[in-house]
């Protein structure tokens, strides 16, 4: 009984995983236009904010995401995330994960503002670097 009831549990959190995941996958795929209509409001609404808004906003999102002050926010993530899938937590796997995927990530971000920002709104970039020192 001791034996059956972690492997059971096991089971059954990756039937639920998988179906939630087959049912998002469902969801985003039907509803590719209410996503489409989203993602232009989303666009819409950042680009009639000034620019020192902008600005604000893109470091809070950088800051928050991949900010120096938040390994430790990352170790949880990813404790909890192995923790879902029923898999035991490896400190070098997580370590390893905290040490690189936050620096990816703040590189893909910044090519991000200075490919696509650069090009809609050069003000926004100036003023991102006059508040990023």
């Amino acid at each position: 009984m001791m034996y059956n009831e972690p492997n059971i549990q096991l089971i059954l959190q990756l039937v639920t995983n998988t179906i939630s995941l087959t049912f998002l996958v469902f969801l985003f795929l039907s509803g590719r236009k209410r996503l489409a209509v989203l993602n232009s409001r989303i666009q819409e609404s950042f680009y009639s904010l000034n620019d020192t808004m902008k600005a604000f906003f893109i470091l809070l999102l950088t800051d928050l995401c991949v900010g120096f002050h938040s390994p430790h926010g990352w170790e949880i993530l990813v404790v909890s995330f192995f923790k879902q899938f029923g898999l035991i937590p490896n400190k070098y796997v997580i370590s390893c994960f905290v040490s690189t995927f936050p620096v990816l990530l703040d590189t893909v971000f910044k090519y991000w503002i200075f490919r696509h920002l650069n090009q809609t709104s050069p003000s926004i970039v100036v003023t991102y670097h006059t508040m990023g020192e």
